[in-house]
């Protein structure tokens, strides 16, 4: 029963949610997607990705639940607890390891894999809870499902593995299920997602344009705007509507959340409203009732509201509107054929992002929003999930050698002494336009590596190690199968340092 049913999760630097389904994945059906915020009188698609732990670092609770007793905490109570807000920022640009630490609004530092962990686990466990509510007793665990988890297509393999780690002990996956998590790439889940779109799924403006064209050949520019970062990607429909990806995910950190760090951090209380006014295009005048006490008190607050109020609201979006535009014009210089650009995520229900887009780039290209941008992600990822294949190619931003992208290698390795019974294999990379001959050339460096047990020594310097390497998944996957014996194992590539 494991592989049929789907849960997706967006797992956002600013919002999560998840959505599901219990049919089977042979069925075309649009999954049920999780709403929040009943006990904040809202009613969204996706929750804050902020999470609250206590004095001795035990989970309290996650999304609008953890921004709201945090917040109404006295200073003294909020100060002995630890509240992490937009974390999976931490990942990024980061050399990952499984002892990073980050930092609570209290100043306190708390392990990343804990912080990451316990997230995935509540998401986990309120999932299986609403499902349990409308399958009328029915009893589903964890490995009953496929779990697709989404990253970013800018993150690397360590981050990655940082992830499946998380997942893991959050019990999503378990030793013999790991099969059981798929990572999907934001960019290709909202690709996904927008392909399958009629017309009526785009905001009212594109409903002229008629659908994502869908003929082979059709090139277009996925723009992933998120609250922490802007994925950029590339995809080309290949026949049979697969999609090659023709443009490495380019990315920054350069997401709706710079519209939030203007604010200086005596106003950090207001950015959950001021989020709601990132959508709309007219003066906006926020001042909290114990904000404005605060502000008679002190003459560089007052001064501080004087200057922000009657100014435009555009003028906060100037730094990530300037890094968007600026990537897109480097793309659209490299690629010739490109008919669409496709806004998604949250911060594409900005009317300023989107116009100032269309107003850019009219004359290039079709600018397409879908109605619901924020739940393209989740329902791209629950697409991937039941059918993994729909990206045909990546791009790498990296070679390996003689192995291609998008292909599965063999090679068999043998042990260099008789009685050895662990064989230790590293891989390397470069970004070099020509294959490498040695792995201590300029620009060449160690990416991971792994150990390939063979316990049984009868055949000493004959022992042969098959392994199956498998390029251009959203992962590298490893297998390594010890001849003799016919045992299987997965490799597991370590890319985290430790």
């Amino acid at each position: 029963m494991g592989e049929s049913y789907i849960i997706s999760i967006d797992f956002g630097t600013t919002y999560s949610g998840y959505a599901f389904s219990l049919t089977s994945r042979e069925e075309e059906v649009d999954p049920h997607v999780k709403f929040w915020g009943e006990e904040v009188g809202l009613e969204t698609p996706k929750t804050p990705t902020c999470i609250l732990f206590d004095e001795h670092q035990q989970f309290v609770s996650f999304g609008y639940a953890a921004r709201q007793t945090y917040l109404r905490n006295s200073g003294k109570e909020s100060r002995a607890k630890f509240f992490f807000d937009r974390f999976k920022m931490s990942l990024y640009g980061k050399v990952i390891t499984t002892d990073l630490t980050i930092t609570a609004a209290n100043g306190r530092e708390m392990k990343a894999l804990t912080v990451f962990k316990e997230a995935l686990r509540f998401l986990k466990e309120d999932a299986l809870k609403t499902i349990q509510q409308n399958t009328e007793g029915m009893k589903f665990t964890a490995s009953d499902f496929t779990w697709v988890l989404t990253v970013p297509a800018i993150w690397d393999h360590s981050a990655k593995q940082f992830m499946r780690e998380a997942a893991t002990q959050a019990g999503i996956v378990t030793d013999g299920t790991e099969n059981n998590l798929v990572f999907a790439l934001e960019p290709e889940a909202a690709s996904v997602y927008c392909k399958k779109l009629p017309s009526e799924g785009f905001i009212a403006e594109n409903r002229g344009e008629s659908k994502l064209d869908q003929s082979p050949g059709t090139q277009y520019i996925i723009v992933d705007c998120g609250g922490g970062t802007i994925d950029i990607t590339v995809h080309e429909v290949l026949e049979g509507g697969f999609l090659k990806e023709l443009h490495k995910a380019s990315g920054n950190d350069m997401g709706g959340q710079t519209v939030d760090k203007k604010y200086p951090s005596e106003v950090r209380r207001i950015i959950y409203d001021f989020t709601l006014f990132k959508r709309r295009d007219e003066d906006m005048e926020i001042c909290p009732l114990n904000l404005g006490m605060i502000a008679r008190q002190k003459q560089d607050m007052a001064e501080y509201f004087k200057r922000v109020q009657g100014q435009k609201l555009r003028y906060f979006f100037e730094e990530s509107l300037w890094s968007i535009t600026k990537s897109l014009k480097e793309i659209l210089y490299q690629t010739v054929n490109t008919k669409y650009i496709l806004l998604v995520g949250g911060f594409a229900e900005s009317q300023i992002l989107q116009r100032h887009i269309k107003d850019e780039f009219i004359d290039n290209c079709k600018v397409l929003c879908p109605f619901r941008p924020q739940e393209a992600i989740v329902n791209g990822a629950f697409e991937l999930g039941r059918n993994q294949g729909a990206v045909a190619s990546r791009k790498s931003n990296y070679t390996y050698g003689d192995f291609g992208w998008n292909e599965t290698k063999e090679l068999t390795v043998y042990p260099l002494e008789s009685d050895q019974t662990k064989i230790i294999l590293a891989f390397y990379r470069t970004k070099k336009k020509k294959n490498p001959m040695y792995v201590d050339e300029t620009d060449v460096e160690k990416m991971g590596s792994f150990v390939v047990e063979s316990p049984d020594t009868t055949l000493g310097l004959d022992c042969q190690i098959v392994l199956e390497i498998k390029f251009g998944f959203t992962e590298l996957m490893v297998t390594g199968t010890d001849r003799e014996s016919g045992s299987v194992h997965t490799v597991n590539l370590n890319f985290m340092t430790n």
